[in-house]
């Protein structure tokens, strides 16, 4: 059996600047999979959406392949630049003036981790109510069973 190590996904011609997206991208890096839904679904940058599309993907891909979601990290996201669209705004007297549309490349690579307890614990210590999961974790058997006990999160993994 083939052993997967290494799982990743691509976001090419992003309509958004490569520094904005790097903004984002450098909070999500080394962080779990559950962890970086987490920081994406309420960080407030037009950047997050694209990049939470392309985690999803990764994981999507991870999981056709036969990996858990649960055991995912994120180990490596970078941001390089794209190519730029180039307009002209018309100005006085049969001018031109050029307007450069930056657009950029996300990767984002996957690994598969053994301690997922232990990150899974640290991911949502500062969640307070069950509503406040990201719906991506809501179906999930990884997650077995949540309990909240005097306005604290209790997670037990099986």
């Amino acid at each position: 059996m083939l052993k997967i190590t290494k799982i990743r996904a691509l976001g090419k011609d992003i309509h958004m600047s490569s520094n904005k997206a790097r903004r984002v991208i450098n909070q999500i890096r080394g962080r779990s999979h559950a962890e970086a839904l987490n920081i994406l679904s309420r960080m407030p940058y037009g950047a997050c959406y694209p990049i939470l599309k392309i985690l999803r993907s990764a994981v999507a891909n991870a999981e056709t392949m036969g990996v858990k979601s649960i055991h995912l990290f994120v180990s490596r996201a970078e941001v390089n630049e794209g190519a730029f669209f180039k307009r002209f705004q018309p100005r006085a007297r049969g001018h031109g003036y050029p307007i450069h549309k930056p657009t950029c490349h996300v990767t984002i690579v996957l690994e598969k981790n053994v301690n997922f307890k232990e990150i899974l614990l640290n991911a949502f210590k500062d969640v307070k109510k069950f509503q406040d999961l990201p719906k991506e974790l809501e179906g999930y058997e990884l997650i077995a069973r949540w309990k909240i006990k005097y306005g604290q999160m209790k997670i037990e993994i099986d």
